[in-house]
């Protein structure tokens, strides 16, 4: 799954009405996700990761414990590829997310619930990027 598709993906599964909490969208990712192929519940997890990698940087989390800084990048994915790279062309973007406790944490659990509906197996892979807080190590390097 290449980045467009990522995106798009969001785009098709997020739902009409507010979802603060990231559940509505991270149920209707899993349900269309779990359908198959295996190859874009990886992608998907790949994309995620990288997303939200980018985001774990000084300028968006410095003062934020780690759950909080994760959920609420994760919320500023689930708000779409147009919020996403507002967010990251303006960082003070992101401080409303987390002023208002705008958490998507469901949407991380996304690639686990697919791939359990699709094989019946645990999802135990890990990818490229890491997107735990603080491990984008260059990212919380002062310049």
């Amino acid at each position: 799954m290449n980045e467009n598709a990522f995106w798009q993906l969001i785009d098709a599964c997020s739902p009409s009405l507010p979802d603060p909490e990231g559940e509505e969208l991270a149920a209707a990712l899993t349900a269309r996700m779990a359908h198959g192929p295996v190859s874009d519940v990886v992608g998907f997890a790949e994309q995620l990761s990288w997303a939200l990698y980018r985001l774990d940087r000084k300028e968006y989390g410095d003062g934020l414990s780690s759950d909080q800084f994760l959920y609420t990048r994760a919320a500023v994915v689930a708000a779409g590829r147009e919020e996403y790279e507002s967010v990251l062309r303006d960082p003070q973007r992101f401080m409303p997310y987390a002023n208002a406790l705008i958490w998507a944490e469901a949407l991380l659990y996304v690639p686990d619930s697919a791939y359990k509906r699709l094989t019946g197996d645990a999802w135990d892979r890990s990818t490229r990027y890491s997107y735990a807080s603080y491990s984008n190590t260059a990212g919380w390097t002062d310049a």
